[in-house]
């Protein structure tokens, strides 16, 4: 078939499309007014779950999965932004990691606001200023955010979904490498790229900032003076920067799984996570029995981290992700028990446990 007439059938096939994505948009108002009728919440992170699988069960391998949910995130975030005039709180400046996994959960149609630090994201979305908020939770190399699981105790939100973002890293300045005098990054970033960083520039200054945006700014702002950045591609094209070195993280596989923060639990989808707080009684024995609440049950702990509660000397809160729902029959039962042993248990929420970075 003549090239031309290849091409005549492709714009035959847009024409059908964006007919077709009218015909859907018609739907997506009719869901949104029900919604709001009902009072029922605009974001459905199961419904999202259960469509991203259907479509990669009926693709059948003639798409990359990859690409067909990244289709449908666009068409997801353009159906959000029909439904109601969605905001979605993250780390500021623009350009962050927090950016970057809030654009890839919720789009581009929807409105984003920055805040100063994760305090005022989660204070954002407590105040109905934002409807969610995206904040990190735990890397891949360095571990837990301390900072979000100690917001976490005093607020009233919850987690609704969940991210899985890769940390590609990127060296950023604009002046020449040998010109460096002074590194900015986040103490995260830099954790994740200690050993290259000890291996290519072991004399250079390292300066901990706020984010890798905020980095990216310093570097631009001070270039005169030697200065460049440690992080995403994203940050140096926003400032205007040269990448000089790419993917120097230490793990290839730096993955960094981000939270979205909101009012509402979660209904079960089948493939679920519960993350919970709890603190234990001053008594022996009290720790190793609130945990074998989960294994007599069989139910399996993914994660334990444990933060100062800040209120008493030497007294802990701890941090769990479960494998289920609250509302699994084994996962009810088990936080039940759990409860009996503790002297105070939060849960969370529940939500989609996926796998995609």
């Amino acid at each position: 078939m003549p090239l031309n007439e290849i091409r005549k059938k492709i714009d035959a096939l847009d024409n059908k499309l964006i007919d077709l994505l009218a015909e859907r948009a018609e739907l997506v108002h009719e869901v949104g007014v029900i919604k709001k009728k009902e009072n029922l919440q605009i974001y459905a992170p199961e419904r999202e779950a259960s469509l991203l699988q259907r479509l990669t069960d009926i693709n059948g391998g003639r798409l990359p999965d990859k690409s067909v949910h990244a289709i449908y995130r666009e068409i997801m975030s353009c159906a959000l932004a029909l439904e109601d005039d969605l905001k979605i709180a993250y780390l500021a400046p623009e350009g962050t990691w927090t950016h970057q996994a809030a654009i890839k959960k919720f789009g581009h149609s929807v409105e984003y606001t920055a805040g100063s630090n994760f305090a005022e994201v989660f204070d954002m979305v407590a105040r109905r200023k934002c409807d969610y908020g995206v904040v990190p939770i735990e890397n891949s190399t360095e571990g837990a955010v301390s900072h979000t699981l100690d917001l976490f105790v005093d607020s009233p939100l919850h987690i609704c979904a969940q991210i899985l973002l890769r940390i590609d890293h990127c060296l950023m300045a604009g002046i020449e490498r040998k010109e460096i005098k002074t590194i900015y990054s986040h103490p995260q970033a830099f954790g994740q790229s200690k050993n290259w960083l000890l291996r290519e520039f072991p004399e250079v200054d390292l300066v901990e900032v706020s984010s890798t945006a905020k980095a990216a700014e310093l570097a631009k702002e001070f270039a005169a003076d030697g200065a460049a950045a440690i992080g995403p591609a994203l940050a140096a094209e926003l400032n205007g920067l040269s990448i000089l070195e790419t993917s120097i993280q230490d793990s290839a596989t730096n993955t960094t799984r981000f939270l979205v923060i909101g009012e509402k639990f979660c209904p079960q989808t089948g493939k679920d996570r519960t993350s919970i707080l709890f603190s234990v009684r001053d008594r022996p024995g009290s720790l190793v029995k609130a945990l074998q609440s989960f294994d007599h049950l069989n139910v399996n702990m993914s994660k334990i981290e444990s933060r100062p509660s800040k209120q008493r000397d030497w007294e802990y809160i701890f941090y769990v992700d479960l494998a289920g729902h609250c509302e699994d029959e084994l996962v009810s039962q088990a936080l039940e028990e759990l409860d009996t042993h503790c002297s105070m248990v939060k849960i969370l929420g529940s939500y989609p446990d996926i796998s995609e970075s």
